[in-house]
């Protein structure tokens, strides 16, 4: 017989492949057959190789053991032990519970596939017999569990990422809502059915890698080989992948009905959710093709027992053919004839689905509609009787008063204030909206950042700094209420008595405190002030096996040998406020801007809450990406110990619920919040900020206006820093129409979609009695309400401030715009404008002058009341001794108020004041003010010659 040449089969291939590593060995067989296989072994290269892998592991799972201990001790210092715990053991039974069952499958088949295998193989009619390829069954047992250790240890990542939908799975409350098309209770959508999904992929994926991996065996084995231009299986190969393929078949058929609830997600319609293609087209689709699949495997299963692949390769061309005629051809022709000819009433109930599951999702039902008839008929009285809205407008804003702060009271290089936050607080006996930022440590600032330095010696911020949000010095700076080291305070309300800030919003690195080695405290002039620690917060080091442990984790062997280190020392991780608290709650999705808070001489850190989902039905998703959102918790840091407690403010919330089921004892009971802390809870920015969006389109409750978008608002668009970008809301005091006190609330106004003037303003409020009520005001569509960019171009063209502009930019000063506020007074509207001077070598923005506008006027001056004055033709003050009495110039003149019991020369200086005032309204061609000055004038003078006459 002539021998085959050699690799002119894949026999000889491989045999020549094994003598090269060194797996094939003679010995005697008969004339035809050759061995492929051999017992000769590498056993050296086979233990350095495994040694290595071991060792690899040893190190990464080392680590990560140091990296739990030391949360561990975290965990138990802060008081959740138990979320911990839970967590962990969660992770890894779901790990150690995937890898377990995708290598069990797919290592029993691999040996099942080496049983089934032939132990002889015919090459072709009239050629030699060869022996099958084989390794031994020694080295199979190392080698086909470490091929295996990669997609497991995939398998186990994604198994323990799951944790957090499993418990979700497990604990789910009930919403109480039931969907319109399935009829479930939105918790299956939020709770099972994402866990649903997650297990119907984990089996996908783990019988199409068995079936490649046991057909990759079949065809190493000669099970399945090529012959006569066709491919040939060994009838027990062909039984056993027809198992897996029916198993495969089988769980496709569960992916399609998952699909099918998967609809009230689809965005294919005009809204989000199951549209009528969707149900109607769609759906019967997926139905069909999930008993299709079902059929399928149960023709694999039968194949079994007979010869080919006929019955079960044509129900894969039917579930082929299926999924594309029926899951694309048809419902595109049921979208193009059916729905798009009479899209409004096929699409109607579905446009209602989304309208009320989209208001209910963001919590848009409780927002009350009220008129607002925006009348111009405000007068100075009117100012008067609203003076504690008028004190408390902003005339500062954030980014650059932070610029300001940094200028005049960082004091030194490694101090910085991060971010400017606005709050109110009770000075005698009134409510005042103030700015406040604390003075963080930014360590990367430090000149000489020596381990000691970084870790032991500056270790934390120190105090803060506080202003009202409307008073300006001379210079044009803030006046601070609140300054200097240690902190200094103007008010008896304001008294700081623990300045210190080891936790806060600057990502530090850990702090070792109460060692041998004093913490700096404060600069006091040419010298330091140093402390030590007493607080509560920290893991202790005084044990060998911490100290060794946080050595490991920080890659530093300083810890371990310092002589600073004694029984008391503590070490302070997890201080920046994200990081802490994403650390114990992780499932929470946290706003962007935590705040400092000053309650009862100590500093808190309050930090909002969000239970969020992408899985509530019907519901338009976010910019962000969710489409549910509720503010079901408020977070209080104590920012010397770093304690933190997590209030449930929203018990109504089903996630919250089910957190709460699944973390007993993480979140405290809202009536447990202290009094001081709930007067600083302020409805969060980022929730009002993703409402008032979601709001411009579904306060149309009406499908056909929904449809047509009749009535679409938008959030107003302003120019910042020489660019177009959406107005941001703001926090104010003021007094809603028609009520009498004046209440801290966050606003922002709308426009049409397509115009830039102002149809409605939005307002949350945020005292404790009335927190979370919102009110839209709503403008009559017949009357032009000028917006906030309509303003800002009206004051950009004004030829009086124009000018004042380009002379200052001619003198080398930066001018800075304000942001622009829209202040409602009464049924009226006011706009108010700061504006910052800032020199080209200066770093200082100054406060230099006030825009107001409101109707057709227009007037700017150096303050706040001057420029009201400007438009109201009378003195306004913001916090007045008393009103002017009726009859007193309605206009605002408020003369005999003013000139009652002066003298002479008192009333000349009256007089010359009113004459100031019109030559200056003169200039700026304000003819209404200059009129009104005259009459004043003119006033003043009679009094002056009757008491003259005298």
């Amino acid at each position: 017989m002539k021998k085959q040449p050699e690799y002119e089969s894949f026999s000889n291939l491989w045999e020549a492949l094994a003598r090269h590593l060194g797996l094939s060995g003679e010995r005697r067989q008969p004339d035809n057959v050759r061995p492929l296989g051999g017992k000769r072994k590498r056993r050296r290269l086979w233990l350095w190789l495994t040694a290595a892998i071991l060792a690899l592991l040893m190190m990464t799972f080392f680590g990560r053991g140091v990296g739990l201990y030391t949360d561990w001790l975290w965990f138990g210092e802060v008081g959740f032990t138990n979320v911990f715990w839970k967590t962990l053991i969660t992770k890894s039974w779901l790990a150690v519970a995937t890898g377990a069952v995708f290598f069990a499958i797919v290592y029993t088949n691999i040996l099942l596939a080496r049983r089934m295998a032939p132990k002889y193989h015919q090459l072709g009619e009239g050629t030699e017999i060869i022996e099958r390829a084989q390794i031994p069954d020694h080295l199979m047992r190392w080698l086909i569990p470490l091929l295996l250790l990669f997609p497991t240890l995939i398998a186990m990542a994604a198994g323990g990422a799951a944790w957090d939908d499993f418990l979700l799975f497990r604990n789910g409350v009930l919403f109480g809502i039931a969907d319109p098309v399935f009829n479930r209770d939105v918790s299956f959508y939020v709770f099972t059915l994402p866990f649903l999904r997650i297990l119907q992929s984990f089996a996908w994926w783990t019988l199409i890698f068995t079936f490649i991996a046991t057909t990759a065996v079949h065809l190493f084995d000669y099970a399945i080989d090529w012959k006569g231009g066709k491919l040939n299986f060994a009838p027990r190969a062909r039984g056993h992948l027809s198992v897996i393929m029916g198993s495969i078949m089988l769980v496709l058929g569960l992916g399609y009905l998952l699909k099918g609830y998967a609809l009230v997600y689809s965005a294919r319609g005009v809204v989000f959710g199951a549209s009528y293609t969707d149900v109607h087209a769609q759906l019967p689709v997926l139905r069909f093709l999930a008993a299709i699949a079902v059929l399928a495997g149960i023709l694999f299963l039968v194949n079994i027992h007979f010869k080919g692949w006929k019955l079960p390769a044509a129900a894969i061309g039917l579930i082929i053919a299926t999924a594309i005629i029926g899951g694309q051809i048809y419902p595109f022709l049921v979208q193009q004839y059916q729905v798009s000819p009479n899209e409004i009433a096929r699409e109607e109930p579905y446009i209602k689905y989304n309208i009320d599951f989209t208001r209910e999702a963001y919590d848009l039902n409780d927002i009350q509609e009220e008129p607002f008839t925006a009348e111009e008929n405000l007068t100075a009285a009117d100012l008067w009787a609203n003076s504690d809205t008028i004190s408390n407008i902003r005339l500062w804003d954030p980014e650059t008063l932070a610029q300001t702060y940094s200028q005049i009271q960082v004091i030194r290089p490694y101090y910085t204030f991060v971010d400017v936050d606005v709050d109110r607080y009770k000075l005698g006996g009134r409510l005042q909206q103030v700015m406040l930022s604390p003075r963080e440590l930014a360590t990367d600032q430090l000149e000489s950042r020596t381990w000691q330095n970084q870790h032991l010696i500056f270790t934390h911020g120190y105090g803060l700094v506080m202003s009202p949000v409307a008073e300006v010095s001379e210079a044009g700076l803030p006046q601070l209420l609140i300054k200097d080291f240690p902190p200094q305070s103007s008010s008896p309300e304001l008294k700081v008595e623990q300045p210190a800030i080891y936790f806060g919003d600057l990502a530090n690195e850990y702090a070792v405190v109460d060692s041998g080695t004093e913490e700096f405290d404060y600069p006091k002039g040419d010298e330091n002030v140093f402390t030590n620690y007493d607080g509560s917060g920290g893991v202790s080091l005084a044990s060998w096996l911490h100290r060794l442990a946080f050595s490991w984790r920080f890659g530093s062997m300083k810890m371990l040998v310092s002589d600073s280190i004694n029984e008391d020392t503590k070490i302070l991780i997890y201080r920046e406020i994200d990081e802490r608290l994403g650390k114990i709650a992780p499932f929470l999705r946290y706003d962007r801007d935590p705040y400092i808070a000053l309650v009862d001489g100590r500093l808190y850190w309050i930090q909002d809450a969000y239970t969020t989902t992408d899985n509530y039905p019907y519901s338009q998703p976010s910019k962000a990406g969710y489409n549910y959102i509720r503010n079901s918790v408020k977070i209080v840091v104590d920012a010397y110990n770093g304690d933190v407690t997590m209030y449930a403010v929203d018990g109504e919330d089903p996630i919250l619920q089910t957190y709460s089921r699944i973390f007993p004892g993480l979140f405290t009971p809202a009536d447990q919040v202290p009094e001081g802390i709930r007067d600083h809870f302020r409805y969060p920015e980022d929730l009002f900020r993703v409402q008032a969006e979601m709001y411009t389109t579904y306060h149309m409750t009406n499908p056909q206006v929904f449809y047509n978008k009749e009535d679409q608002w938008s959030v107003p668009r302003v120019q910042s820093g020489g660019k177009t970008a959406l107005m941001d809301p703001y926090y104010v005091i003021m007094g809603l129409p028609g009520e009498e006190d004046e209440q801290f609330m966050l606003m922002l106004p709308f426009t049409p979609s397509t115009k830039d003037n102002m149809i409605s303003w939005m307002a949350a409020k945020s005292d404790p009695e009335n927190y979370g009520q919102r009110i839209v005001f709503k403008f009559p569509k017949e009357k032009l309400v000028f917006g906030p960019m309509q303003i800002q171009a009206r004051i950009n063209q004004d030829p009086e401030i124009s000018r004042q502009l380009s002379l200052w930019a001619q003198r080398g000063s930066q001018v800075i715009h304000g942001n622009l506020l829209v202040i409602p007074v009464d049924q009226s509207i006011l706009y108010v404008e700061p504006l910052y001077l800032q020199a080209e070598q200066g770093q200082i923005p100054e406060l230099k002058r006030v825009t107001v506008a409101y109707g057709s006027r227009i007037a700017m001056d150096e303050d706040l009341a001057s420029a009201l004055e400007g438009i109201f033709a009378a003195p306004v003050s913001g916090v007045p001794a008393a009103p002017p009495a009726e009859g007193e110039a309605p206009d605002g003149g408020g003369v005999a108020a003013e000139s009652s019991g002066k003298s002479l020369q008192e009333l000349a200086a009256i007089a010359q004041d009113h004459y100031n005032r019109a030559i200056e309204a003169q200039k700026r061609g304000d003819w209404s003010s200059y009129g009104a000055e005259l009459d004043q004038l003119s006033n003043i003078l009679e009094q002056m010659q009757a008491q003259s006459g005298q």
